[in-house]
């Protein structure tokens, strides 16, 4: 059977290497160097032929840069790699941060059984319900209406969220402007406290003194995106460690099982 081996990209080592002492393994050796003109170079110092390998990239930061790598090192362990997801017709799995965002939940909100999950915005219905059903607690949805990008007009609550401690799920934050209404308009509707949990904490421009200003109790990410400077400046945000999915999934994908079960049925 295969070996699995696992690299890392330049843009995300931190989470790379936690994932690595999760399985019991070593980080694949390989070296990237941008040149003066901005080229890329890769250089995987091992042999793979024959091994499962999976490559953790972050797609965030320096988007362009993060991306060239990637394609560059799959270009280098599979030489006649043309393509991206949607121009191939290999499966493609993705993951799931729920499993790790329904332990927080129970671990970190002594009030979770009385809580109400809200999506900010209705593109989030599915989210939302999943989480509450996994709960056994209510849901309530955000309708939301734009002037243009990261600029809310009006938003409209839909569902009671009189008393319960609310908590807004959310694939995502950029500036923050979303989650910041949404968090007014829940407390003037009689919401007694509120929390934030998002898969990806981008967090640009005013985001950090936005969240600084808001009411919430947290505002809870996880380590796809390094959080540490943010983290400096803002004692609201919380970071949830996704290392465990990434790891299980490995594992499952390199034994032949199924990915999907890990997120419906697996306890982490």
């Amino acid at each position: 059977m295969p070996n699995i081996v696992l690299f890392s990209g330049s843009s995300h080592q931190d989470l790379s290497q936690k994932v690595a002492d999760r399985l019991g393994l070593k980080l694949g050796k390989v070296v990237t160097k941008k040149f003066s003109n901005q080229e890329t170079s890769v250089e995987i110092g091992e042999s793979v032929r024959g091994e499962d390998v999976y490559i953790i990239q972050r797609g965030c930061g320096e988007i362009n840069d993060n991306l060239m790598e990637l394609l560059i090192m799959i270009n280098a362990l599979i030489p006649y790699f043309p393509y991206i997801q949607g121009f191939f017709d290999i499966p493609v799995d993705n993951l799931y941060a729920e499993p790790a965002v329904l332990q927080w939940i129970r671990e970190n909100i002594a009030e979770w059984r009385n809580c109400i999950i809200v999506s900010p915005d209705a593109g989030g219905a599915k989210r939302v319900t999943s989480i509450s059903d996994r709960l056994n607690v209510e849901f309530a949805l955000i309708h939301k209406e734009r002037k243009k990008a990261n600029e809310v007009d009006r938003m409209v609550l839909v569902g009671d969220v009189k008393d319960p401690v609310a908590i807004l799920v959310d694939d995502m934050a950029d500036t923050c402007g979303t989650i910041c209404h949404a968090a007014d308009k829940l407390l003037s509707a009689g919401t007694t406290k509120v929390y934030a949990i998002l898969t990806h904490g981008i967090f640009s421009g005013p985001a950090i003194s936005r969240i600084n200003n808001a009411a919430f109790e947290a505002v809870v990410v996880t380590n796809t995106i390094p959080q540490e400077d943010k983290m400096k400046h803002c004692s609201k945000i919380q970071v949830i460690d996704i290392s465990m999915i990434l790891a299980e999934a490995i594992q499952r994908t390199h034994n032949g099982e199924s990915v999907s079960y890990l997120f419906n049925h697996v306890s982490l």
